[in-house]
């Protein structure tokens, strides 16, 4: 027999989700059997799957040893990626890093031990912040994406209630984000508010913008505002109302105006291609806007982080 107490990043989660992260080598036929038999007991009573788990309940263990064997001498891969990170801000719950161009927030295909992720669990790593064997099934986790070619704001969650309630934050649209970039050309409106429609095409990781609603499509909302023009690209702040893959990319070049070095949503002949390695589009600014209890983040409401080092813009000029 074994006991395990839920600590505070391990609670407000459901039993299966829980023992699926504990212990990943365990069948979840065998999971499932050894609840329903009473092998595994909450607070010494039977328990369901679907029972979420408190802060300080206990779990009985009458299960093989081997699903608790852990290794020795633990040997973590995010101590493989660099520890560097551009900190914006830092407290007990979140970090804002600032994501420079190039950088993936997540492992993918190509991944190397490198990722904005593996960097952040590197670092809190280091400070003694995160020790993965203490961590029954949380780890620092990402609250917001942003693709590899574009620069800005990633807001992370320390622990597993910060995370939660940045999640719900982010879903209701609790949390302004607001993006500089620059386009080919003016636009006709020097600040507008546009609606339309784009669809996903999942293969090619492209997306398509349509004026009337089609099968498959979401509605998207922009805001802009051009803050700069010097007769050939313009600097525009953007604000986006709904958040869709590509959603700035696609939805300015719609409207005849593609991001400057955007080779995927914008003319070749006119992209200005050569002039830079990736889009100029930078993620500078979140505002925290809630609007009712943040819990244990109330503290951020009304306040707002921006960056100022951006590689194409400098105090609302174009900077290139």
């Amino acid at each position: 027999m074994r006991t395990v107490e839920i600590k505070e990043n391990d609670a407000g989660q459901r039993l299966d989700k829980y023992l699926s992260k504990r212990f990943k080598t365990m069948p979840k036929s065998l999971m499932y059997k050894y609840i329903r038999t009473k092998y595994i007991k909450i607070n010494g009573k039977k328990c369901d799957k679907a029972d979420f788990l408190k802060k300080g309940d206990v779990l009985t263990f009458y299960i093989k040893d081997e699903f608790f064997q852990e290794n020795d001498s633990p040997s973590y891969e995010f101590l493989k990626a660099p520890k560097t990170l551009n900190i914006l801000y830092e407290d007990e719950n979140i970090m804002l890093i600032d994501k420079k161009p190039g950088l993936i927030v997540h492992q993918d295909k190509s991944y190397h031990f490198d990722c904005l992720i593996m960097r952040i669990k590197h670092y809190l790593y280091n400070k003694g912040e995160y020790i993965p064997e203490n961590e029954n099934s949380f780890s620092p986790a990402l609250v917001n994406r942003i693709d590899r070619n574009t620069g800005g704001i990633v807001i992370a969650s320390k622990n597993a209630e910060s995370l939660r309630i940045l999640n719900a934050k982010m879903k209701t649209r609790e949390i302004d984000k607001y993006y500089l970039c620059l386009l080919c050309g003016k636009p006709k409106h020097s600040q507008g508010k546009l609606t339309d429609y784009l669809v996903k095409n999942e293969k090619t990781n492209t997306v398509r913008v349509f004026k009337k609603e089609v099968p498959n499509s979401k509605i998207i909302k922009t805001e802009y505002e051009v803050l700069d023009f010097d007769g050939k690209v313009a600097l525009a702040q953007i604000h986006l109302l709904t958040g869709r893959t590509h959603q700035i990319r696609a939805h300015m070049a719609s409207i005849g105006h593609p991001l400057v070095g955007d080779s995927k949503y914008g003319k070749n002949s006119k992209n200005f291609l050569n002039l830079f390695k990736w889009q100029a589009l930078y993620s500078y600014k979140v505002k925290f806007s809630f609007d009712d209890d943040g819990g244990r983040l109330s503290y951020l409401n009304g306040k707002e982080f921006e960056v100022k080092d951006i590689w194409f813009a400098k105090n609302g000029k174009i900077n290139i």
